[in-house]
């Protein structure tokens, strides 16, 4: 009896304690992307200052599904945690379309401002509604078009352009003003699509059309910048309850910590991507945005009656 105890007792003293939690965060980018770069050390401060009572693992690449998939997930509690495209939650708040109104930000500075701040607070409060915690929003960054054949400098270069957007009815009606004939694909089906003349053009941020070999199939690229795009660092409301208050502090402060490092990274992505897009023959315009704002005007009106008076207050509160 005297030898089990020692046994158990030295067994205990030699095998470290079990995780108070296991997170698993999934995310649909690269392994090189600065999402998961700033994913994986988001998830190792927060295991070395809960001592290991908080582990996250990180996957990448859509292992974990979709962004719809991984959403839906959060809200039933079986994925518990996301790094996800904050327009991506329009499927289950359509006030979160708001985050994709055309040419909202001066300047990227401004858009940190207002997530970190008001607007960012009264989004989160609509996410926790439906059960999913937001630790910080991070970026996916400013989208860019890039066209086979066309330079494009106003919006009149846009006229009966044929061109792939995100299947979300914003982005339609957006580029339908600017005078263009948008029409959404999977992104998967891209390329292909670019490849063989079924969409003159496509729109996207500058790490994806290097990631994805775009200069490949489209020779210019026209820095629009006619969205900026948040993303949310969550977390599923029942996995977020079961952790203490301490560790729940530790994880909010690494979130912040990761998202100022994940901003950083993807203006330094932008910034190599187009020196490498020019290096592969890619022609690069900058562009006037001012002809540009004035022709989405009619999208901020018809949407704005969507998102209500409050969010749009906030919005244009934070745009001073």
């Amino acid at each position: 009896m005297l030898r089990r105890a020692l046994l158990a007792a030295t067994l205990a003293v030699s095998l470290p304690a079990a995780a108070n939690a296991q997170l698993r965060l999934g995310h649909v980018l690269a392994e090189s992307h600065s999402w998961h770069v700033a994913a994986t050390g988001f998830a190792k401060e927060v295991e070395e200052k809960t001592a290991g009572r908080v582990r996250v693992q990180v996957f990448p690449g859509g292992q974990l599904g979709a962004e719809t998939r991984v959403i839906e997930g959060l809200q039933l509690g079986s994925v518990q945690m996301g790094l996800i495209g904050a327009g991506s939650f329009q499927t289950i708040e359509p006030k979160l379309g708001l985050v994709e109104l055309p040419y909202t930000w001066r300047e990227r500075a401004q858009a940190y401002r207002a997530y970190d701040g008001a607007l960012g607070e009264a989004l989160a409060q609509l996410l926790d509604a439906k059960n999913i915690v937001v630790l910080a929003w991070w970026e996916t960054g400013l989208r860019h078009v890039t066209t086979r054949d066309r330079v494009v400098r106003t919006p009149a270069d846009l006229r009966g352009l044929k061109i792939r957007v995100t299947p979300d009815r914003m982005r339609l009606e957006t580029f339908k003003a600017l005078g263009a004939e948008p029409a959404p694909l999977a992104f998967g089906e891209l390329y292909s699509a670019l490849q063989q003349g079924v969409f003159d053009a496509q729109e996207n941020p500058l790490s994806i059309i290097w990631s994805a070999s775009f200069f490949e199939v489209q020779k210019h690229l026209s820095l629009t910048g006619h969205v900026y795009g948040p993303a949310a660092l969550v977390i599923s409301k029942s996995a977020w309850n079961r952790i203490p208050a301490a560790d729940q502090a530790v994880m909010r402060a690494a979130a912040a910590t990761w998202r100022d490092t994940q901003r950083r990274l993807s203006q330094e992505a932008d910034q190599a991507a187009i020196g490498q897009l020019r290096e592969k023959g890619m022609t690069i315009t900058e562009v006037d945005p001012t002809p540009f704002m004035a022709a989405v005007r009619p999208v901020w009106e018809e949407f704005g009656r969507i998102y209500g008076a409050e969010l749009m207050g906030l919005l244009e509160a934070a745009r001073r």
